[in-house]
Order: structure tokens, then sequence, then C-alpha cells
């Protein structure tokens, strides 16, 4: 059995602070499922990305409810999230920096017409990036074995 060490109240306070200060910019729940729907809805329609996510996602109203779970815990910091991206990335053999190039500025067009803030601009892009630039790391280093990746490696900024 996995036992869970309750989270230390300097910790709790941290997390709730950033949560209040990304409710303040407008970024909360129904943002969020709104900037979920709309960009995957582009993705969709994409040439490179969209055969991507067709080939491999089948039932799209429970990866869109995911992903609103996973963008939940990475802005709000709600833990209601459960999965390995990373792992789901692996396994995509073609899959490398042009995509996560692509996949950004599809995410922050779609970030700009949706948010409603420069704030709201600003720590969404933020976060996007860093799960890409993260995603692609691990990929370099676990698939392609290519550790130096983060020294060649140029993704947009928001």
């Amino acid at each position: 059995m996995k036992k869970t060490v309750p989270a230390h109240p300097h910790a709790i306070a941290a997390r709730e602070d950033r949560r209040a200060a990304a409710i303040a910019m407008g970024v909360d729940e129904a943002f969020i499922a709104t900037l979920v729907d709309r960009f995957y809805a582009a993705i969709r329609r994409d040439a490179l990305l969209g055969p991507i996510f067709g080939e491999r996602i089948h039932d799209w109203p429970a990866h869109l409810a995911q992903m609103n779970r996973f963008w939940q815990s990475i802005l709000l910091g709600a833990g209601n999230f459960t999965g390995n991206p990373m792992a789901k990335h692996l396994a995509i053999p073609t899959i490398g920096e042009r995509h996560f190039q692509h996949w950004l500025g599809l995410f922050y067009a779609t970030l700009r017409d949706v948010a409603p803030s420069e704030g709201a601009v600003a720590l969404v892009g933020a976060r996007a990036r860093m799960i890409a630039e993260s995603l692609l790391t691990g990929i370099a280093v676990h698939r392609d074995r290519d550790p130096d990746i983060t020294r060649r490696m140029v993704l947009p900024h928001v």
C-alpha cells in the first residue's frame, strides 16, 4: 500500500496562493475547459498533428476530460490528474522537436484567442512551454539517447 505524507502547511499555503493568483487572472475551470476544447478542435484539423492524435485518441470526450484534469492540476493545483504524459509521448516513435514547436504555436494562438487577460496568457503560455520542454527533453534522453538536446532545442515563447 502506498503511504501518503500530509503536505506541509507552507506547501499548502503556497499552492493556495498560486491558485488564487491564477484565478485573479481569470484562469479558472471554465477558462481551462474553453482552452482545452478549442485547442484540441484545432489539433484535430491540423495537417501535422491531427493524424498523430487521430491514430491514438479513439474516445475524444474521455481525452478532453483527461486534458481538463491535467491543466486544472498544472494551473490550479487541483491534484485531480492521474496519468503518465512522458510514457504516452515516448510511445510515439516519430515525434520530435518540430512537433512540439508546432504544438506550442497552435496552443499559443488558441490561448491568445480565449485568455481573459495578458497575465493569463503569460502564466499559461509559460507552463505550456515548460511542459513541452520537459517532454522533448525526456524523449531526447530516453528514446534518442541525446542528453544535449536542451542546448540545441528551439521552442517558441508566447
